[in-house]
């Protein structure tokens, strides 16, 4: 039985799920986050939850093969219905999905929150899920920015708390827009390069008085703003 080896992305995760606490993955994409971090001995049970048969058989194949049924248990639920507060998970682990289904998944089952630990990696819409968890009582912690072939992840940690946000944190996160990684200021030039052809393509059709133009051109100042401080 040779042992789960994750991706960049999912390793950056397993590496933010606190050790030895109780974990659940919510669309575990085969179950290899949480069998990997059952293997390597830092979480000592997980919940598996899929809202399809399909996925949930992939994740049972997983754990099954890799000796670790004892310690997850794979749920067939959508979203949080998978957990109960009987189940005591401390660190919820959402991630490889749109920023606004995860918000969906985490508005759905408000009330089995707060839990001690979120970690979220949300494809697109950073922002509205980061608004989200400040509007809910939980205050972003730490983020990282993974690279990964040629994308980038955000990865948000998030606990229970009180914050306030500006909109550049919302928009580039507390926590990255501090540090200004490499893999930060790669991503958002590659974002400012795609909002100026945008830009330029509206200038050559002569678009300049859609609304979209006007957007556009805010993006590209804000990332001026903060990237370049320009």
């Amino acid at each position: 039985m040779s042992q789960i080896k994750l991706t960049p992305r999912l390793e950056a995760v397993a590496n933010l799920v606190d050790d030895q606490v109780k974990m659940a993955d919510i669309g575990s994409d085969h179950a290899y986050l949480a069998t990997y971090l059952v293997e390597q001995k830092k979480s000592p049970e997980a919940i598996v939850g899929e809202v399809a048969k399909g996925p949930l058989n992939n994740a049972k194949h997983t754990v099954q093969a890799q000796g670790v049924s004892a310690h997850i248990e794979c749920r067939l639920a959508d979203g949080l219905a998978a957990l109960t507060p009987e189940d005591k998970v401390q660190s919820v682990v959402i991630a490889g999905m749109g920023g606004l289904l995860i918000k969906k998944i985490l508005d759905a089952k408000k009330d089995l929150g707060p839990f001690p630990q979120l970690v979220l990696q949300p494809n697109t819409d950073q922002d509205a899920l980061r608004a989200w968890l400040i509007d809910n009582g939980y205050a972003i912690k730490h983020e990282e920015m993974v690279a990964e072939g040629r994308h980038r992840y955000e990865i948000i940690v998030a606990r229970p708390g009180a914050q306030t946000l500006s909109r550049a944190d919302l928009t580039f996160g507390p926590v990255l827009r501090k540090e200004q990684g490499d893999i930060f200021k790669a991503k958002w030039q590659h974002e400012r390069a795609r909002y100026a052809q945008v830009v330029d393509r509206l200038e050559q059709s002569g678009q300049t008085n859609l609304p979209k133009y006007q957007e556009v051109k805010d993006w590209i100042k804000a990332i001026d703003e903060e990237v370049f401080h320009g």
